[in-house]
Protein backbone atom coordinates (compact mmCIF):
# COMPACT_ATOMS: atom_id res chain seq x y z
CA UNK A 1 0.00 0.00 0.00
CA UNK A 2 1.75 3.20 -1.08
CA UNK A 3 1.32 6.78 0.34
CA UNK A 4 -1.21 7.60 -2.34
CA UNK A 5 -3.23 4.78 -2.16
CA UNK A 6 -3.80 5.74 1.59
CA UNK A 7 -3.83 9.14 0.79
CA UNK A 8 -6.94 8.23 -1.69
CA UNK A 9 -8.55 5.73 0.84
CA UNK A 10 -8.51 8.68 3.85
CA UNK A 11 -10.39 11.30 1.16
CA UNK A 12 -12.67 8.38 0.51
CA UNK A 13 -13.28 7.58 4.28
CA UNK A 14 -13.89 11.68 5.09
CA UNK A 15 -16.11 11.91 2.11
CA UNK A 16 -18.46 9.16 3.41
CA UNK A 17 -18.30 10.43 6.74
CA UNK A 18 -19.17 13.99 5.54
CA UNK A 19 -21.94 12.80 3.98
CA UNK A 20 -23.20 10.60 6.65
CA UNK A 21 -23.51 13.37 9.45
CA UNK A 22 -24.71 15.54 6.94
CA UNK A 23 -23.42 18.82 8.50
CA UNK A 24 -22.35 20.95 5.39
CA UNK A 25 -24.14 20.71 1.92
CA UNK A 26 -23.02 17.28 -0.20
CA UNK A 27 -22.16 19.60 -2.93
CA UNK A 28 -19.46 21.03 -0.80
CA UNK A 29 -18.66 17.72 0.50
CA UNK A 30 -17.96 16.45 -3.36
CA UNK A 31 -16.08 19.38 -4.46
CA UNK A 32 -13.77 19.36 -1.17
CA UNK A 33 -13.08 15.80 -1.99
CA UNK A 34 -12.48 17.13 -5.76
CA UNK A 35 -10.01 19.39 -4.49
CA UNK A 36 -8.27 17.58 -1.80
CA UNK A 37 -7.76 14.74 -4.54
CA UNK A 38 -6.18 17.27 -6.70
CA UNK A 39 -4.14 19.01 -4.67
CA UNK A 40 -2.54 15.97 -3.11
CA UNK A 41 -2.16 14.43 -7.11
CA UNK A 42 -4.47 11.42 -6.23
CA UNK A 43 -5.86 13.01 -9.90
CA UNK A 44 -4.65 15.20 -12.58
CA UNK A 45 -6.07 18.27 -14.29
CA UNK A 46 -8.06 15.94 -16.92
CA UNK A 47 -9.95 13.33 -13.78
CA UNK A 48 -10.71 16.46 -11.55
CA UNK A 49 -12.90 18.26 -14.49
CA UNK A 50 -13.93 14.96 -16.47
CA UNK A 51 -16.94 14.92 -14.73
CA UNK A 52 -18.12 18.53 -15.87
CA UNK A 53 -18.02 17.24 -19.58
CA UNK A 54 -19.20 14.14 -19.09
CA UNK A 55 -22.13 13.94 -21.50
CA UNK A 56 -24.44 12.31 -18.09
CA UNK A 57 -24.18 15.58 -16.39
CA UNK A 58 -25.44 17.65 -19.55
CA UNK A 59 -28.13 15.16 -19.90
CA UNK A 60 -29.09 15.51 -15.98
CA UNK A 61 -28.81 18.94 -16.10
CA UNK A 62 -30.96 19.31 -19.48
CA UNK A 63 -34.23 16.75 -18.40
CA UNK A 64 -34.89 18.84 -15.24
CA UNK A 65 -35.37 21.67 -17.69
CA UNK A 66 -37.52 19.81 -19.87
CA UNK A 67 -39.33 17.98 -17.09
CA UNK A 68 -40.08 21.93 -15.53
CA UNK A 69 -41.19 22.33 -18.46
CA UNK A 70 -43.44 19.65 -18.55
CA UNK A 71 -45.16 20.47 -15.12
CA UNK A 72 -46.26 24.28 -16.37
CA UNK A 73 -48.07 22.60 -19.09
CA UNK A 74 -51.77 22.11 -18.48
CA UNK A 75 -51.20 18.31 -19.04
CA UNK A 76 -51.03 17.53 -15.06
CA UNK A 77 -54.28 19.72 -13.58
CA UNK A 78 -56.16 18.28 -16.77
CA UNK A 79 -55.30 14.74 -15.65
CA UNK A 80 -56.66 14.98 -12.02
CA UNK A 81 -59.52 17.42 -12.82
CA UNK A 82 -60.64 14.40 -15.11
CA UNK A 83 -59.98 11.85 -12.44
CA UNK A 84 -61.76 14.30 -9.84
CA UNK A 85 -64.92 14.32 -12.39
CA UNK A 86 -64.68 10.54 -13.36
CA UNK A 87 -64.78 9.14 -9.89
CA UNK A 88 -67.46 11.44 -8.37
CA UNK A 89 -69.12 9.69 -5.57
CA UNK A 90 -66.39 7.21 -5.17
CA UNK A 91 -63.64 8.17 -2.92
CA UNK A 92 -61.61 4.51 -3.74
CA UNK A 93 -61.11 5.18 -7.27
CA UNK A 94 -60.52 8.68 -7.16
CA UNK A 95 -57.91 7.62 -4.59
CA UNK A 96 -56.75 4.97 -6.99
CA UNK A 97 -56.58 7.44 -9.78
CA UNK A 98 -54.36 9.48 -7.58
CA UNK A 99 -51.62 6.59 -7.38
CA UNK A 100 -51.90 6.25 -10.70
CA UNK A 101 -50.89 9.88 -11.37
CA UNK A 102 -48.24 9.35 -8.79
CA UNK A 103 -46.96 6.43 -10.40
CA UNK A 104 -47.32 8.01 -13.90
CA UNK A 105 -45.41 11.45 -12.66
CA UNK A 106 -42.51 9.95 -10.74
CA UNK A 107 -41.29 7.77 -13.62
CA UNK A 108 -41.24 11.52 -16.19
CA UNK A 109 -40.16 13.63 -12.91
CA UNK A 110 -36.98 12.80 -11.74
CA UNK A 111 -37.58 14.37 -7.90
CA UNK A 112 -40.12 11.94 -5.66
CA UNK A 113 -40.99 15.49 -3.89
CA UNK A 114 -41.99 17.58 -6.83
CA UNK A 115 -44.50 14.36 -7.25
CA UNK A 116 -45.61 14.40 -3.90
CA UNK A 117 -46.14 18.52 -3.83
CA UNK A 118 -48.31 17.96 -7.21
CA UNK A 119 -50.49 14.75 -5.46
CA UNK A 120 -50.50 15.83 -2.41
CA UNK A 121 -52.80 18.91 -2.07
CA UNK A 122 -55.26 17.23 -5.04
CA UNK A 123 -55.09 14.49 -2.36
CA UNK A 124 -55.88 16.78 0.41
CA UNK A 125 -58.86 18.27 -1.08
CA UNK A 126 -60.43 15.04 -1.65
CA UNK A 127 -59.92 13.59 1.86
CA UNK A 128 -61.42 17.04 3.25
CA UNK A 129 -64.46 17.04 0.83
CA UNK A 130 -65.38 13.38 1.73
CA UNK A 131 -64.60 13.41 5.43
CA UNK A 132 -61.63 11.25 5.06
CA UNK A 133 -58.68 11.01 7.06
CA UNK A 134 -55.86 12.22 5.38
CA UNK A 135 -53.60 10.52 8.05
CA UNK A 136 -54.59 7.44 6.34
CA UNK A 137 -53.99 8.07 2.45
CA UNK A 138 -51.18 10.75 2.41
CA UNK A 139 -48.47 8.41 3.84
CA UNK A 140 -49.34 5.60 1.18
CA UNK A 141 -49.35 7.73 -1.73
CA UNK A 142 -46.25 9.20 -0.74
CA UNK A 143 -44.71 5.82 -0.81
CA UNK A 144 -45.89 5.38 -4.63
CA UNK A 145 -44.30 8.83 -5.31
CA UNK A 146 -40.49 7.82 -3.98
CA UNK A 147 -40.87 3.56 -4.45
CA UNK A 148 -42.49 4.15 -8.22
CA UNK A 149 -39.60 6.46 -9.44
CA UNK A 150 -37.47 5.68 -12.29
CA UNK A 151 -39.25 2.19 -13.42
CA UNK A 152 -40.77 2.72 -16.51
CA UNK A 153 -38.34 3.74 -19.47
CA UNK A 154 -38.97 7.56 -19.30
CA UNK A 155 -37.32 10.67 -18.69
CA UNK A 156 -36.78 9.66 -15.12
CA UNK A 157 -34.67 6.42 -16.00
CA UNK A 158 -33.42 7.90 -19.09
CA UNK A 159 -31.63 10.56 -16.35
CA UNK A 160 -30.90 7.33 -13.88
CA UNK A 161 -29.33 5.15 -16.64
CA UNK A 162 -27.23 7.91 -18.25
CA UNK A 163 -26.16 8.38 -14.52
CA UNK A 164 -25.11 4.66 -14.05
CA UNK A 165 -23.56 4.49 -17.77
CA UNK A 166 -21.02 7.34 -16.82
CA UNK A 167 -20.31 5.72 -12.92
CA UNK A 168 -19.84 1.94 -15.39
CA UNK A 169 -17.43 4.14 -17.81
CA UNK A 170 -15.00 5.82 -15.06
CA UNK A 171 -14.83 2.57 -13.17
CA UNK A 172 -13.29 0.45 -15.97
CA UNK A 173 -16.76 -1.09 -17.21
CA UNK A 174 -16.06 0.51 -20.85
CA UNK A 175 -18.41 -0.90 -23.57
CA UNK A 176 -21.08 -1.49 -20.97
CA UNK A 177 -24.24 0.53 -20.40
CA UNK A 178 -27.59 0.33 -18.06
CA UNK A 179 -29.99 1.21 -20.58
CA UNK A 180 -33.45 2.48 -19.62
CA UNK A 181 -35.44 -0.65 -20.06
CA UNK A 182 -33.55 -2.17 -17.58
CA UNK A 183 -34.67 -0.32 -14.94
CA UNK A 184 -38.22 -1.89 -16.38
CA UNK A 185 -36.73 -4.89 -16.74
CA UNK A 186 -35.38 -5.52 -13.35
CA UNK A 187 -37.77 -3.82 -11.39
CA UNK A 188 -41.31 -3.63 -12.57
CA UNK A 189 -43.25 -6.29 -9.81
CA UNK A 190 -42.83 -3.07 -7.71
CA UNK A 191 -45.11 -1.50 -10.09
CA UNK A 192 -47.56 -3.82 -8.89
CA UNK A 193 -47.52 -4.47 -5.70
CA UNK A 194 -46.53 -1.24 -4.48
CA UNK A 195 -49.53 0.51 -5.72
CA UNK A 196 -51.80 -2.38 -4.25
CA UNK A 197 -50.11 -2.01 -0.66
CA UNK A 198 -51.21 1.91 -0.91
CA UNK A 199 -54.67 0.97 -2.56
CA UNK A 200 -55.63 -1.67 -0.01
CA UNK A 201 -53.26 -2.64 2.90
CA UNK A 202 -51.59 1.32 3.41
CA UNK A 203 -54.76 2.66 5.09
CA UNK A 204 -54.79 0.07 7.42
CA UNK A 205 -51.85 0.64 9.25
CA UNK A 206 -51.85 4.60 9.13
CA UNK A 207 -53.40 6.03 11.89
CA UNK A 208 -56.82 7.04 11.33
CA UNK A 209 -56.54 10.49 12.90
CA UNK A 210 -53.74 12.90 12.71
CA UNK A 211 -51.13 12.03 15.63
CA UNK A 212 -49.34 15.80 15.75
CA UNK A 213 -51.91 18.75 14.53
CA UNK A 214 -51.82 19.40 10.72
CA UNK A 215 -51.01 23.25 10.21
CA UNK A 216 -53.39 24.66 7.22
CA UNK A 217 -51.69 24.19 3.62
CA UNK A 218 -51.36 27.44 1.62
CA UNK A 219 -52.69 26.69 -1.53
CA UNK A 220 -50.77 29.53 -3.42
CA UNK A 221 -46.97 31.23 -2.43
CA UNK A 222 -47.38 34.71 -2.90
CA UNK A 223 -45.53 36.03 -5.42
CA UNK A 224 -43.84 32.89 -6.05
CA UNK A 225 -46.83 31.75 -8.79
CA UNK A 226 -45.98 31.02 -12.18
CA UNK A 227 -48.05 32.66 -14.87
CA UNK A 228 -50.26 30.45 -16.74
CA UNK A 229 -49.09 29.88 -20.38
CA UNK A 230 -50.87 30.90 -23.46
CA UNK A 231 -52.96 28.26 -25.03
CA UNK A 232 -50.18 27.95 -27.81
CA UNK A 233 -47.23 28.08 -25.19
CA UNK A 234 -49.11 25.53 -23.93
CA UNK A 235 -49.79 23.00 -26.74
CA UNK A 236 -46.11 23.98 -27.64
CA UNK A 237 -44.83 22.96 -24.43
CA UNK A 238 -46.40 19.43 -24.50
CA UNK A 239 -45.41 18.42 -28.28
CA UNK A 240 -41.87 19.32 -27.18
CA UNK A 241 -42.24 17.16 -23.74
CA UNK A 242 -43.57 13.63 -25.56
CA UNK A 243 -41.27 14.65 -28.72
CA UNK A 244 -38.08 14.76 -26.59
CA UNK A 245 -39.13 11.44 -24.56
CA UNK A 246 -39.87 9.83 -27.59
CA UNK A 247 -36.88 10.97 -29.23
CA UNK A 248 -34.87 9.75 -26.00
CA UNK A 249 -36.54 6.04 -25.84
CA UNK A 250 -36.02 5.47 -29.93
CA UNK A 251 -32.39 7.54 -29.88
CA UNK A 252 -30.34 4.18 -30.96
CA UNK A 253 -32.99 3.73 -33.67
CA UNK A 254 -33.14 7.28 -34.81
CA UNK A 255 -29.43 7.82 -34.64
CA UNK A 256 -29.10 10.21 -32.00
CA UNK A 257 -27.18 11.16 -29.05
CA UNK A 258 -29.38 11.52 -25.96
CA UNK A 259 -27.39 13.86 -24.46
CA UNK A 260 -28.26 16.03 -27.94
CA UNK A 261 -31.77 15.42 -27.96
CA UNK A 262 -32.42 16.77 -24.23
CA UNK A 263 -30.20 19.86 -25.07
CA UNK A 264 -32.72 20.51 -27.96
CA UNK A 265 -35.67 19.51 -26.11
CA UNK A 266 -34.51 21.90 -22.95
CA UNK A 267 -33.58 24.73 -25.33
CA UNK A 268 -37.09 24.31 -27.06
CA UNK A 269 -38.56 25.24 -23.78
CA UNK A 270 -36.88 28.52 -23.48
CA UNK A 271 -37.30 29.48 -26.73
CA UNK A 272 -40.93 29.10 -26.73
CA UNK A 273 -41.49 30.80 -23.04
CA UNK A 274 -42.71 27.10 -21.68
CA UNK A 275 -39.75 28.19 -19.13
CA UNK A 276 -37.97 31.44 -18.80
CA UNK A 277 -34.55 31.85 -18.56
CA UNK A 278 -34.67 32.30 -15.19
CA UNK A 279 -36.44 29.62 -14.09
CA UNK A 280 -34.53 27.40 -16.45
CA UNK A 281 -31.43 28.15 -14.30
CA UNK A 282 -33.10 27.70 -11.38
CA UNK A 283 -34.73 24.19 -12.06
CA UNK A 284 -31.15 23.01 -12.82
CA UNK A 285 -30.63 21.17 -9.48
CA UNK A 286 -27.23 22.42 -9.42
CA UNK A 287 -26.43 20.45 -6.22
CA UNK A 288 -26.79 16.87 -7.72
CA UNK A 289 -24.71 17.91 -10.56
CA UNK A 290 -21.75 18.42 -8.11
CA UNK A 291 -22.20 15.81 -6.49
CA UNK A 292 -22.32 13.30 -9.74
CA UNK A 293 -18.92 15.37 -10.48
CA UNK A 294 -17.21 15.10 -7.56
CA UNK A 295 -18.26 11.53 -7.22
CA UNK A 296 -17.05 10.73 -11.09
CA UNK A 297 -13.63 12.47 -9.72
CA UNK A 298 -13.48 10.15 -6.39
CA UNK A 299 -13.71 7.34 -8.98
CA UNK A 300 -11.22 8.06 -10.97
CA UNK A 301 -9.08 8.20 -8.34
CA UNK A 302 -9.71 5.17 -6.56
CA UNK A 303 -9.15 3.85 -9.89
CA UNK A 304 -5.46 5.32 -10.41
CA UNK A 305 -4.38 4.95 -7.05
CA UNK A 306 -5.14 1.30 -6.63
CA UNK A 307 -7.67 2.40 -3.93
CA UNK A 308 -9.97 0.51 -5.77
CA UNK A 309 -9.16 -3.13 -6.24
CA UNK A 310 -8.35 -2.88 -2.58
CA UNK A 311 -11.45 -1.39 -1.20
CA UNK A 312 -13.49 -4.28 -3.74
CA UNK A 313 -11.22 -7.12 -2.86
CA UNK A 314 -12.18 -6.22 1.02
CA UNK A 315 -15.59 -6.83 0.52
CA UNK A 316 -15.35 -9.79 -1.84
CA UNK A 317 -13.36 -10.96 0.81
CA UNK A 318 -16.56 -10.26 3.41
CA UNK A 319 -19.01 -11.60 1.54
CA UNK A 320 -16.18 -14.68 1.33
CA UNK A 321 -15.50 -13.95 -2.65
CA UNK A 322 -18.81 -15.69 -2.86
CA UNK A 323 -20.47 -16.22 -6.65
CA UNK A 324 -24.11 -16.62 -5.09
CA UNK A 325 -26.30 -13.95 -6.41
CA UNK A 326 -28.73 -13.87 -3.44
CA UNK A 327 -26.40 -12.75 -1.22
CA UNK A 328 -24.41 -10.18 -3.48
CA UNK A 329 -28.09 -8.94 -3.63
CA UNK A 330 -28.79 -8.73 -0.29
CA UNK A 331 -25.33 -7.23 1.04
CA UNK A 332 -25.81 -4.27 -1.89
CA UNK A 333 -29.72 -3.79 -1.17
CA UNK A 334 -29.69 -4.37 2.92
CA UNK A 335 -27.10 -1.98 3.52
CA UNK A 336 -27.51 0.82 1.23
CA UNK A 337 -31.41 0.80 2.60
CA UNK A 338 -30.47 0.98 6.07
CA UNK A 339 -28.37 3.99 5.76
CA UNK A 340 -30.91 5.40 3.81
CA UNK A 341 -32.92 5.85 6.53
CA UNK A 342 -30.15 8.57 7.89
CA UNK A 343 -29.04 9.80 5.40
CA UNK A 344 -30.06 11.31 2.16
CA UNK A 345 -30.97 8.82 -0.35
CA UNK A 346 -28.84 10.90 -3.19
CA UNK A 347 -25.53 10.52 -1.24
CA UNK A 348 -25.85 7.07 -0.31
CA UNK A 349 -26.24 6.20 -3.80
CA UNK A 350 -23.17 8.29 -5.30
CA UNK A 351 -21.60 6.17 -2.43
CA UNK A 352 -22.62 2.79 -2.97
CA UNK A 353 -22.86 2.86 -6.63
CA UNK A 354 -19.07 3.27 -6.88
CA UNK A 355 -18.15 0.09 -3.64
CA UNK A 356 -20.92 -2.17 -6.31
CA UNK A 357 -18.58 -1.45 -9.13
CA UNK A 358 -15.65 -2.03 -7.22
CA UNK A 359 -16.88 -5.50 -5.92
CA UNK A 360 -17.91 -6.51 -9.48
CA UNK A 361 -14.57 -5.56 -10.48
CA UNK A 362 -12.36 -7.85 -7.93
CA UNK A 363 -15.58 -10.44 -8.35
CA UNK A 364 -15.52 -10.03 -11.99
CA UNK A 365 -19.25 -9.66 -11.68
CA UNK A 366 -22.02 -8.24 -14.08
CA UNK A 367 -22.50 -5.01 -12.32
CA UNK A 368 -26.17 -4.13 -13.65
CA UNK A 369 -28.42 -5.75 -11.78
CA UNK A 370 -26.39 -4.88 -8.35
CA UNK A 371 -26.49 -1.42 -9.61
CA UNK A 372 -30.48 -1.68 -10.06
CA UNK A 373 -30.55 -2.92 -6.36
CA UNK A 374 -28.57 -0.06 -4.79
CA UNK A 375 -31.14 2.78 -6.33
CA UNK A 376 -33.75 0.46 -5.39
CA UNK A 377 -32.22 0.28 -1.79
CA UNK A 378 -31.91 4.38 -1.96
CA UNK A 379 -35.41 4.70 -2.56
CA UNK A 380 -36.74 2.40 0.25
CA UNK A 381 -36.53 4.97 2.90
CA UNK A 382 -39.94 5.86 4.68
CA UNK A 383 -39.21 5.38 8.12
CA UNK A 384 -37.08 8.56 9.11
CA UNK A 385 -37.85 12.34 7.76
CA UNK A 386 -33.72 12.19 7.13
CA UNK A 387 -33.73 9.82 3.46
CA UNK A 388 -36.14 12.26 1.02
CA UNK A 389 -37.77 15.46 1.39
CA UNK A 390 -41.04 13.62 0.62
CA UNK A 391 -41.04 12.05 3.92
CA UNK A 392 -41.20 15.08 6.27
CA UNK A 393 -43.55 16.96 3.53
CA UNK A 394 -45.60 14.04 4.08
CA UNK A 395 -45.61 13.93 7.62
CA UNK A 396 -46.79 17.71 7.48
CA UNK A 397 -49.61 16.77 5.53
CA UNK A 398 -50.69 13.63 7.59
CA UNK A 399 -49.92 14.55 11.21
CA UNK A 400 -47.65 11.88 11.90
CA UNK A 401 -44.92 11.33 14.45
CA UNK A 402 -42.07 9.22 14.32
CA UNK A 403 -43.63 6.06 15.76
CA UNK A 404 -46.46 6.45 13.71
CA UNK A 405 -44.28 6.82 10.20
CA UNK A 406 -42.25 3.51 11.44
CA UNK A 407 -45.65 1.54 11.73
CA UNK A 408 -47.23 3.38 8.22
CA UNK A 409 -43.99 1.90 6.58
CA UNK A 410 -42.97 -1.27 8.29
CA UNK A 411 -45.14 -3.99 6.20
CA UNK A 412 -43.94 -2.68 2.95
CA UNK A 413 -40.54 -2.20 3.45
CA UNK A 414 -40.47 -6.14 4.56
CA UNK A 415 -41.69 -6.98 1.13
CA UNK A 416 -39.54 -4.77 -0.96
CA UNK A 417 -36.18 -6.34 -0.09
CA UNK A 418 -37.45 -9.62 -0.92
CA UNK A 419 -39.52 -8.62 -4.44
CA UNK A 420 -35.96 -6.52 -5.51
CA UNK A 421 -33.25 -9.24 -3.89
CA UNK A 422 -34.68 -12.37 -5.42
CA UNK A 423 -36.55 -11.04 -8.34
CA UNK A 424 -33.70 -8.66 -9.72
CA UNK A 425 -30.78 -10.73 -8.99
CA UNK A 426 -32.61 -13.32 -10.89
CA UNK A 427 -33.47 -11.12 -13.95
CA UNK A 428 -30.17 -10.20 -14.24
CA UNK A 429 -27.44 -12.05 -12.12
CA UNK A 430 -23.99 -10.96 -11.35
CA UNK A 431 -22.49 -14.40 -12.36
Amino acid sequence: MNTQMIICMVIFAATLVSYMLNKIPMWLTAMISLAALYFTGCIDANGALAGFSNVNTLLMATMFVVAAGFRRTSVVDSLCNGIMKLTRGSFKTAYFGYILIAVLLANFIASPMIVYAIVSPLLAALCDKTGHSRSQYMFPVMVVCVACCGILPLATAIQMAGQYTGFLETYGFAGMSIRPIDCAIGTWPVLIVVPLWALFLGPKFTPKQPIIPIEALKEKKSGKQAEKLSPLVDKIGIVIFFVTILCLIFSSQLHLTTWSVALVGSLLMVLFGVVDSKSALRDIPWDMLMLFVGSLALGTALTNTGAGDLIGSALANVVGGTHNNYVLGALFFIVPFLLTQFMLNRSVSAVFIPICLLTCSALGANPTGLVLLVNAASLTAFLTPMATPAVPMCMADGGYDLKSLFKSGALITLILPFIYIFYTMTVFPAF
